[in-house]
């Protein structure tokens, strides 16, 4: 199953907006795609988003043509339950892609990516561990810091648009995966 995990430095830097666009760019995948927070939304553990739109992230996933999206939420001392329930949630076989930094304790993807908004005194906790593993960086614009990336860098350059060179990029890794 190709498996991938985007994660981000904080709030508002992209990280739904890249997961969009994968999905739509990498359509050939029946993605489920998987949105990881520790914020309550009074949903309980696990949501699964039936109806596509624009008002949630995972209603988001689902207009950008993914295949199911589930709202997993999850404290850091609940994670470690909230991610087997996970597994026993979703097809063993299924194209998976996570927005979330910490699931990647518990999985090995093939493709990570960063997304950063160039601001480093802002980033999350989990995002330095995260930012270890990660294979590529993704920025928003030239303008945002990439002398810290040592991987890859490619640019957000629309909301929810990929470019071209990144889903070569990200296919390539997942070639033979699906």
């Amino acid at each position: 199953m190709p498996l991938i995990v985007v994660g981000g430095s904080g709030r508002g830097v992209g990280k739904t907006s890249l997961v969009c666009g994968l999905i739509a760019g990498l359509a050939e995948f029946r993605w489920t795609a998987v949105k990881i927070t520790n914020h309550s939304h009074g949903s309980g553990p696990i949501l699964e988003e039936r109806t596509p739109g624009h008002s949630s992230d995972t209603q988001r996933y689902l207009a950008a043509g993914a295949h199911r999206a589930l709202l997993v939420e999850a404290r850091d001392e609940t994670f470690a339950e909230a991610a087997r329930a996970l597994w026993e949630q979703v097809d063993a076989s299924a194209p998976l892609i996570f927005e979330s930094n910490r699931i990647v304790d518990y999985c090995h993807p093939d493709v990570c990516l960063a997304v950063t908004g160039g601001d480093e005194a802002a980033d999350k906790p989990s995002f330095a561990r995260f930012a270890e593993r990660a294979d590529a960086a993704v920025v928003q614009s030239k303008a945002d810091s990439v002398q810290r990336h040592a991987r890859p860098v490619y640019f957000l350059a629309e909301t929810e648009r990929v470019s071209p060179e990144l889903l070569a990029w990200v296919r390539g890794r997942l070639a033979g995966k699906s």
